[in-house]
């Protein structure tokens, strides 16, 4: 039966079109999202959907706790597909028969808010330091609260739900109080204490920097090889250090070199014009570097005069290059040895290091091993401190993140010195800060710091006794990844990683609660003020005024009243390191919240990969510091969005894709289908093709659901028929059903929803469109409404109907709202208020299954014989052929006799046979011992379901067929 509406025929006067029983509904070909979409959030609201779920009793719990968007402008397309994400694994756990509370949340404080504070004073020729600090505070929260309100509106806007009108916030008075309570469990068990290293600074915004806040970007640095003379020993000859910043010359406190690699001493021959060698010196060098030296010093020929053993190296003291600088008021008349270090290699360079402790980690390293001292000179603006001879108040970076003149100054004071070898530049990957975009140096530093490796005075052991070993057994025991990759990628990093920088010089942050004692040293034991009561105090004053108060004159005074002397201490005004705000999340939002966790663990945390070194990581370290484990049980990543080249988006480039452009044009469930077609695992691409090939895929979809709904028009419960009493057809889509429902169900719990809606978008498109619903359109539309063919096929489409649509619902939840209402006209009904069906187990049936693979394969041969002749134009339509099939396996034989063969070929009539086929028939090399030969349906035209048979026109009603005759009475 044809789709179309029969044409009457001319040689009849009888008009059968309404007669036949075609789908019949108000759902729309165009889903008209952009237009419709609010319609459905507006509905949800007022149903109060997420409110309604939550009233689901006796449910267990399923958590994902959100990691928090910085509040501080539009939503990204990052942003729109972390969210979707999520948003699809809470509705299908919820529909799983889950409580999927989802609680939002904004990361509040930070530099990013302050640095755009700062932007508006500096346009307004204002300094933030002359500003009173709870004033400026309060600015920054202004600042937040209304990034908040803006993204809240544009994440409700994708469809994602949740408990948007309750929030958390990190800069929430509760949130402010627990993150300093957790802050002060470090105080207390031992792992917080303040030292004195190099951290990344950036001198644009005079803060240290995590880790996460620094991007590599390709930086011009100069290069320089500068001789250091030794006080004695090595035959006199100079060693030759390498670095590409010239700045930290003046904290140079050592020359480190490898004790296994190869050394040359050589004597200078000759040299080019401008080079700065001289003939007959002598150069102590790498063996395997000592080519590039010889290119960069313009030397056109030396003699290796011999080798030299690195144990030679030991005990030597050489001279600081500005020993002696008239100026230098004595500054570098001190010893610089030589000493060993595992980290020297000689792929480039000299095979010698310039080892400044106060300006790398390696220096610094090496520094803590031989107690070098740690030098003071560059203050926070990256310029040298006002007294230092030669160099005070010369800046490595100005205020915009250009070049000083420092590294210039360097090199001409070596030039005066002649310790200048050679110079030059190279361009390299160097960090920058990824807000202000300026280069950052490598600075020495009063900071406070997390020890991971100290053994923590509390009782939660459990997991391990330090912080590292608490997070490496969460890694390794507690904790699974999608994909796995991701456990090797975070465990390399916390078994790698230093202690943590807690502190920054900021304002706009919770503040590092707690108290020094004058004039003791950092390694005195009373140095910290250490007081339960205190502690407790700050946490009450913080729930009831906010982290403000810390920042208000006399509060030092008040809280200490009665515990210390407020004169014997000094208040500490640095903040926490954002990453310890979010990283805290897990306290005030999964354990003190209602709708939280009920052990305070989260289910999942989902973020982008590059959170292994950020949210996931600080967080597993905060919690493995103040509840002794990590506090997630499954730690899934997606990857980076890319343009349709695969290219990195860039506003400068034009690349981007705006999710607000995306929803305006095509809607929120393509964008969301464009999720969901994706391996979120992977870098997604995404960009006007690409959107426009997912609103295809969309089409092909809601057209099945169209034509479903159609079928269904006036179904009723009445109507339905047992399983065992359908055809085996419908078993056979039960069957496909009751895999889907397993397959569903275990890659939804896998969130790999990918996988689900590719099946199910197959399952549609492939089995029912291409297959069911084309071989059952003839019983639809022709049988009689209570013949049991017709009953079962619609049977089966409502069942159809309930699993697609709720399977589908996590994915697109608009359009699944939509084909619900189509059916459920109630006011209170909603798709999202349901459940997955549960799906009867007999449905399952293999033996069915495969014989029905069997049918299927042998249909593809008939059909493609067919195909061959509508080409030929021998046959416009396949209701006109009564093909012969010759089977070679009796099984198969069998198989095809036991079911209405024709009705499944949608041919008007087929002969099947054992014998041998015919030279020249039609076959598939891949459906073996098929054969078909074509032949014409003989007799007419029924009038009504267009089928050829010998009995048309032999009936009471004119030009109809037996069935079409009977049906009408």
């Amino acid at each position: 039966m044809c789709a179309d509406t029969p044409e009457l025929n001319s040689e009849s006067s009888v008009d059968y079109r309404d007669t036949v029983f075609l789908p019949e509904t108000d759902f729309p070909m165009r889903g008209d999202l952009p237009k419709r979409e609010p319609e459905w959030l507006a509905r949800w609201e007022k149903l109060g959907i997420y409110n309604q779920l939550r009233a689901k009793q006796g449910r267990p719990s399923f958590v994902l706790h959100d990691g928090p968007p910085y509040a501080n402008g539009h939503l990204h397309i990052g942003h729109a597909l972390n969210k979707t994400i999520k948003d699809i694994i809470n509705r299908s756990h919820q529909m799983m028969g889950h409580d999927a509370r989802y609680v939002p949340g904004w990361d509040c404080h930070g530099l990013p808010i302050e640095w755009k504070i700062e932007e508006q004073y500096r346009a307004k020729g204002l300094d933030k330091d002359d500003v009173d600090t709870v004033a400026f505070r309060q600015e920054c929260r202004k600042f937040a609260e209304g990034w908040i309100d803006i993204q809240r509106e544009e994440f409700k806007r994708l469809g994602v739900y949740g408990n948007w009108e309750d929030p958390y916030l990190t800069m929430n008075y509760h949130a402010e109080a627990v993150i300093a309570e957790d802050f002060m469990k470090l105080l207390m068990n031992g792992s917080l204490y303040q030292g004195s290293k190099p951290v990344m600074w950036s001198p644009v915004e005079k803060t240290a920097l995590a880790e996460a806040e620094v991007e590599y970007k390709d930086h011009t640095s100069h290069t320089i090889w500068v001789r250091f003379k030794p006080v004695a020993g090595l035959e006199g000859a100079s060693v030759i250090i390498w670095t590409t910043t010239p700045w930290t010359i003046p904290q140079n406190r050592a020359v480190a070199y490898g004790p296994e690699l190869a050394y040359g001493l050589y004597r200078v021959d000759a040299v080019e014009e401008k080079s700065t060698a001289a003939v007959d010196e002598l150069l102590i060098l790498g063996d395997a570097v000592a080519e590039s030296v010889k290119a960069a010093a313009k030397i056109e020929g030396w003699t290796r005069v011999r080798e030299v053993n690195p144990a030679e190296f030991e005990g030597v003291i050489l001279k600081h290059p500005y020993h002696g600088a008239e100026g230098g008021n004595g500054e570098w008349d001190y010893d610089v040895p030589m000493l060993p270090g595992d980290h020297v290699t000689d792929d480039a360079g000299t095979g010698f290091v310039h080892t400044a402790p106060s300006h790398g980690e390696d220096d610094y390293v090496l520094g803590l091993k031989f107690k070098l001292p740690m030098t003071y000179n560059v203050t926070e603006d990256s310029s040298y401190r006002a007294d230092l001879p030669l160099f005070g108040g010369q800046a490595v970076f100005d205020q915009n993140g250009k070049e000083g003149p420092a590294n210039v100054s360097n090199i001409k004071q070596l030039a005066y010195a002649g310790a200048l070898l050679a110079k030059g530049k190279v361009k390299h990957s160097y960090p920058h800060s990824w807000r202000s975009k300026a280069p950052v140096i490598f600075r020495n530093t009063p900071q406070w710091f997390a020890a991971i490796d100290v053994t923590l005075q509390d009782e939660m052991n459990e997991h391990g006794t330090t912080i590292r070993e608490r997070a490496l057994k969460s890694i390794n025991e507690l904790v699974a990844f999608t994909p796995v990759s991701g456990q090797n990628r975070l465990r390399s990093m916390i078994e790698n990683r230093p202690d943590w920088v807690l502190s920054r010089q900021r304002a706009w942050g919770v503040p590092l609660t707690c108290f020094v004692k004058k004039g003791a040293k950092p390694t005195d034991a009373d140095f910290l003020l250490k007081n339960p009561a205190l502690n407790a105090r700050i946490t009450a004053a913080f729930e009831k005024d906010g982290a403000d108060v810390w920042y208000v004159e006399g509060f030092k005074e008040k809280i200490l009243e009665g515990i210390a002397d407020p004169a014997e201490y000094t208040q500490i005004f640095d903040v926490l390191d954002v990453w310890f705000d979010s990283g805290s999340t897990h306290s005030f939002v999964l354990r003190d919240r209602a709708d939280g966790s009920k052990d305070g663990i989260a289910d999942v945390y989902l973020e982008g990969t590059d959170q292994h070194r950020g949210w996931f990581h600080s967080s597993l370290l905060q919690a493995s510091a103040t509840r002794g484990r990590a506090p997630y049980r499954n730690v899934v990543t997606h990857g980076f969005t890319l343009d349709e080249k695969g290219m990195k988006m860039s506003k400068s480039i034009g690349n981007t894709v705006a999710p607000q452009e995306v929803i305006s044009e095509y809607g929120a469930d393509i964008l969301r289908l464009w999720v969901a077609l994706s391996d979120y695992t992977m870098d997604q691409r995404i960009g006007p093709k690409i959107i426009k090939g997912t609103a295809d895929s969309y089409r092909r979809l809601r057209n099945t659901l169209r034509y479903m709904l159609g079928a269904l028009a006036g179904y009723t419960p009445a109507e339905a028929v047992t399983a065992a009493e359908m055809p085996e057809l419908e078993q056979w889509v039960l069957h496909r059903l009751a895999e889907l429902d397993v397959e569903v169900r275990r890659e939804y719990r896998a969130f790999n929803f990918a996988g689900v809606f590719q099946s199910l978008f197959q399952f549609c498109t492939v089995d029912l469109s291409a297959y069911y619903f084309d071989i059952r359109k003839d019983a639809l539309y022709c049988d009689a409404p209570d013949s049991l063919r017709r009953r079962a096929a619609r049977t089966v489409m409502d069942l159809l109907f309930a699993r697609l649509t709720t399977w589908l619902a996590p994915i697109l939840p608009f359009t699944m709202e939509d084909v619900w209402l189509s059916r459920h006209k109630d006011d209170a009904a909603s798709v999202h208020l349901e459940d997955f069906p549960e799906t009867p187990a007999g449905w399952l049936q293999p033996d069915l299954a495969t014989k029905w693979s069997q049918i299927r394969e042998a249909r593809r041969v008939v059909t493609g014989a067919l195909e061959l002749q509508r080409t030929a134009k021998v046959i416009g339509a396949s209701l006109e052929a009564k093909p012969q099939v010759y089977v070679a396996d009796t099984a198969v034989l069998a198989a095809l006799n036991s079911v209405a063969f024709a009705d499944l070929c949608i041919t008007s009539g087929i002969s099947l046979s054992g014998n041998a086929a015919p030279q020249g028939a039609f076959a598939l090399n891949e459906v073996p011992g098929l054969s078909v030969v074509f032949a014409p349906a003989e007799g007419e035209k029924c009038q009504r379901c267009w089928q050829i048979l010998p009995d048309v026109g032999s009936h009471k009603h004119a030009a109809t067929c037996a069935r079409c005759n009977e049906v009408l009475g």
